[in-house]
């Protein structure tokens, strides 16, 4: 099963890639079936259930799932159109579909939060449907949005995983083990064999060009958090941290004032910085999710900031690296904290990062593996339990906490010689275990945990 850089990585909005980017990615599919549909349309309606029904307007998930229908997708969204036309859409009870014409659309009716009936597919699932004059329903369509900001019909999710369709790639691994034996057999490390897949299907120009736009995209929004501060939008009145402590780092440098640990501070307001963003609903780069996009960047961030010889030619090792590893646990487990908590997402972007960092400080492949599952070890049987269903608290600083395990995770892997005692494989295989052991009540749904036991929210 081949999947891209691109795949793990992309360009979209927050605040969170299986709740706010996958509905709109969704509807826009929807939109694409109707227009391909012999039928006459006249209205929309959306169904929402399991997590995306009990977390839905704290992800923004009916609002995103309004725009998809309108046309917005989360690549070129523009907040400002995107205003414009949701305020149009609730005054007139309409919706402008490109190519479709104006279909009847009243959120207040339309938009429904389904509590009661999970769907069986996913954890994320929804079902939109296209009506005729009389209001009832001639096309339906169930969607899973499983994660990443990756989107699946009902029939994809039945025909399973490895429903690849593209041509074969040079080094098709599936596992961390097939992984590591077909580097010792080519004698390419990991970050080689990942280009040699991606050229195959994409070509050189696409994945260096692309590369290099994916680490623009994550270097602005660390920028942009780095220089914002205010309240968070939502009702938690989360204040931005970012911006403060980015400015008291600054002032202190050159003081012979500071103790070793404040570069773990350096980590953290980088993360941080882009999970602000990421709540406030700014642009941002799934890696692998939304809720976990600030561990890999801040990572990237550490290392060519504060790490002597680090070079920004070694970008596109990291990407490729990450990407590597994130494939494997989204193939053999999950990246949804819907589906198996946050373990499936912090714990996966730390594991990301803790690879690609030692793979670009000169990590063999076996130390490589070693750095990710320390990583992603570490996580395992972590819960998702966002307060208010906000991705914030306890999401923000979170990802802090990430950064400094991938950051340690890697160094501790390069202080050994890649050998050690739970192979990557295994440690993938218990995070799937722990996420179907999980309560429903800590999988995205502020049923538990902290969701329920914080005053007046």
């Amino acid at each position: 099963m081949f999947l891209s850089v691109f795949d793990m990585f992309k360009v979209g909005i927050g605040p969170s890639s299986s709740h706010t980017m996958g509905p709109m990615v969704a509807a826009s599919r929807f939109l694409d079936l109707m227009r391909a549909s012999p039928f006459e349309f006249h209205g929309l309606r959306a169904s929402l259930h399991g997590s995306l029904a009990f977390t839905g307007i704290g992800h923004a998930t009916d609002r995103a799932t309004i725009l998809g229908l309108a046309g917005f997708v989360p690549d070129t969204y523009d907040a400002e159109k995107a205003e414009t036309v949701l305020e149009a859409i609730k005054a007139e009870g309409r919706i402008l579909v490109p190519d479709l014409g104006t279909l009847r659309f009243d959120p207040g009716k339309d938009m429904i939060f389904d509590y009661d009936k999970p769907l069986a597919g996913h954890a994320n699932g929804m079902i939109l449907m296209a009506t005729d004059a009389q209001g009832d329903v001639i096309l339906r369509e169930t969607y899973y949005s499983i994660g990443g900001g990756f989107v699946m019909t009902e029939a994809e999710l039945a025909a399973g995983k490895d429903t690849d369709e593209g041509p074969p790639v040079p080094y098709p691994f599936k596992s961390a083990a097939q992984m590591l034996e077909m580097s010792t057999a080519s004698g390419k490390n990991i970050a080689e064999m990942k280009r040699a897949n991606e050229h195959s299907r994409g070509g050189v120009d696409n994945l260096k060009s692309g590369t290099r736009r994916l680490w623009q995209v994550m270097n602005d929004c660390i920028d942009r958090g780095l220089s914002t501060d205010g309240i968070l939008p939502g009702g938690l009145k989360v204040k931005r941290r970012a911006k403060a402590i980015h400015e008291a780092l600054l002032a202190e440098r050159g003081m012979n004032l500071t103790a070793p640990h404040t570069i773990n501070d350096w980590m953290s307001v980088y993360a941080m910085a882009v999970n602000e963003e990421n709540a406030a609903g700014g642009q941002v780069v799934t890696a692998p999710t939304n809720g976990a996009a600030g561990v890999l960047p801040a990572t990237l961030r550490y290392y060519l900031d504060h790490v002597p010889g680090a070079s920004v030619s070694h970008v596109e090792d990291f990407l490729l690296t990450a990407a590597a590893i994130g494939g494997l646990v989204k193939y053999n487990a999950s990246i949804s904290g819907a589906e198996a908590g946050c373990q499936a997402e912090v714990g996966s972007a730390a594991a990301m990062a803790a690879a690609g960092l030692c793979a670009v400080m000169g990590g063999t492949p076996a130390q490589v593996e070693n750095a990710a599952e320390i990583a992603l070890e570490h996580h395992l049987g972590m819960t998702c339990d966002p307060v208010k269903g906000l991705v914030q608290v306890p999401c923000i600083e979170r990802n802090g906490l990430g950064a400094i395990k991938a950051v340690s995770a890697a160094s501790l892997a390069l202080r050994g010689d890649g050998t050690h005692l739970v192979p990557l494989d295994a440690c993938i295989e218990t995070m799937r275990q722990t996420g179907l052991d999980m309560s429903e009540k800590y999988k995205e749904t502020s049923l538990g945990g902290l969701a329920v036991n914080i005053p007046n929210c």
